[in-house]
């Protein structure tokens, strides 16, 4: 009868061994996925090697504090300034000036519209976008797909009415664009290879190659956490 209830015992005690066990691989796991979430909502490429690093500022971003965003080590900005043939980001100007009165290098983005004639998506930008040969080149954000606009535009419509629109936008700037091609852009037109302009990509924490060429450009967290930006700032590396 004492044999049993030993028996008993060492079966209840190697049951609760396992269940400790588990219980402290689980607690790892945890601790682990805590910290790769904090590490990568924190992380930025390292300074030795990219030593210029910046950020893309918006009206989603809210307002920001301009001197804690140099602070906190952006040598540039770039700032959302319009979108498709009619739409203005309305803290433009506001982020223009602030930025620009810190003595930050500043450049303007605008969303491109494969559904939306380049000529009024042009005008739109450069009645946004003052002529100024200080800014940084003008980026053209290319993200939206043609798919669902109220009239078929085919893949060549896409690309020739681009081009159009990367001429008058190259006019009043007096210098040439930058692309910010999506992954999912870059795959339904392949416009990196077709466009002799310089690249920005976008993948949180790994090198984008989606480009199929080199970069000058990479939004490398597109959440960086910090006190500047609740919902994070998408900052942005430059590749010598």
């Amino acid at each position: 009868m004492a044999r049993r209830k030993s028996a008993g015992r060492t079966r209840t005690g190697g049951a609760g061994w396992k269940l400790r066990l588990m219980g402290v691989v689980l607690l790892g796991a945890m601790v682990a996925g805590a910290w790769g979430w904090w590490h990568l909502r924190h992380w930025t490429p390292e300074r030795a090697i990219y030593p210029v690093q910046g950020v893309e500022i918006g009206v989603d971003d809210g307002p920001v504090s301009w001197k804690s965003i140099k602070a906190i080590g952006a040598d540039f900005a770039y700032i959302d300034a319009s979108a498709s043939a009619f739409a203005r980001d309305p803290r433009f100007v506001a982020n223009f000036e602030a930025a620009r009165a810190i003595g930050m290098q500043v450049g303007a983005v605008h969303r491109y519209d494969p559904c939306q004639p380049a000529e009024k998506q042009a005008a739109n930008f450069v009645t946004t976008v003052p002529r100024d040969a200080d800014l940084l080149p003008p980026v053209v954000d290319l993200e939206m797909l043609a798919d669902n606009c109220p009239v078929k535009v085919s893949d060549a419509k896409v690309e020739s009415e681009l081009m159009t629109f990367l001429n008058q936008v190259e006019t009043h700037a007096g210098k040439a664009v930058i692309l910010k091609v999506s992954p999912g852009f870059e795959s339904r037109y392949q416009v990196a290879n077709k466009l002799d302009r310089n690249l920005w990509l976008v993948r949180d924490r790994l090198l984008p190659d989606y480009g199929g060429r080199p970069w000058t450009l990479w939004t490398a967290n597109g959440a960086l956490a910090n006190e500047v930006a609740a919902d994070g700032l998408r900052w942005v590396v430059v590749q010598s």
